[in-house]
């Protein structure tokens, strides 16, 4: 052999021994919840929208499509707040956004609930006799809000925000309409209740979808990453969450600053629980 043959060959032994191994590919599945709409004086607001790969998702949607991720690689992440007297923020991983959940409707002459991941509820004006229409869900992420409506005299009623399985109840003579159910998801290992709609306003109290985090008692707040709606006059949303499920044996998780994750093992599969994000990313190594 020459020496330039001994030369290259030396060369091509340095460079390989140089190299890190190529990002391996990984499925993830997740769970998306963006945050829960407010109150809006009368109308429940409705729950975050809500996506997921892994168990039901919202809006009677298909079960979407696992993500297949690569180590070494930074993937943006953000979990929604929840709306006060506005709609939810929206969630993010990677490609899958969920959006916020709708505002509920005021006591006014426009009082129909603001569309959303799942849409608030409506309100209703002093005139007896209107009535007004929930905001619409998002497609396969939640439902639309109830109605409301002034019957007469001290009679009022506001509509439910909207769930992610669920529509929200309409307002019946003088109670609200009850918040839309959420869905349960056992992409942690243990089945929870996430995206119900707020409860309604009513001279009774309202009802809200509590067991999957809706707020009721016509002030409730939604519970803090759950993305469940507020209830009627001045209840604030849940914030939303982000959750990723995949093997433990595809690598090791790592947040960037300002990402509040936690991660738990489920047999052979790790969960990482993001409750907390603006602009954040997660990867894997």
């Amino acid at each position: 052999m020459s020496r330039y043959g001994q030369r290259t060959l030396v060369s091509q032994a340095v460079t390989g021994f140089g190299q890190r191994p190529a990002p391996a590919p990984f499925i993830v599945d997740y769970l998306v919840v963006a945050g829960g709409g407010g109150g809006g004086g009368q109308g429940g607001g409705g729950g975050g929208g809500l996506r997921s790969s892994y168990g039901t998702t919202g809006g009677g949607g298909t079960v979407e499509a696992s993500l297949v991720l690569t180590t070494r690689t930074n993937y943006d992440c953000t979990v929604g707040s929840g709306g006060n007297s506005a709609n939810g923020g929206d969630s993010t991983f990677h490609t899958i956004t969920s959006t916020g959940g709708g505002k509920g409707g005021p006591r006014s002459s426009s009082a129909n609930g603001s569309s959303g991941g799942c849409g608030g509820g409506a309100g209703n004006d002093s005139g007896a006799g209107a009535t007004f229409s929930g905001g619409a869900g998002t497609t396969n992420q939640g439902y639309a809000g109830g109605t409301g409506r002034h019957v007469g005299g001290s009679f009022e009623g506001a509509g439910g925000g909207g769930g992610a399985g669920a529509v929200g109840g309409n307002s019946s003579t003088n109670n609200g309409g009850a918040g839309g159910n959420g869905i349960n998801n056992s992409i942690t290992g243990t089945s929870v209740g996430y995206a119900g709609g707020g409860g309604g306003y009513g001279n009774n109290a309202a009802s809200g979808a509590t067991s999957f985090g809706g707020g009721a008692a016509n002030s409730g707040n939604g519970s803090a990453n759950t993305g469940g709606g507020g209830s009627g006059q001045t209840g604030i949303g849940g914030s939303g969450v982000v959750i990723l499920r995949y093997l433990t044996a595809s690598g090791t998780i790592t947040a960037s600053a300002g990402v509040s994750m936690s991660t738990a093992v489920d047999g052979s599969y790790t969960v990482a629980t993001i409750t907390a994000a603006t602009s954040g990313t997660v990867s894997w190594n």
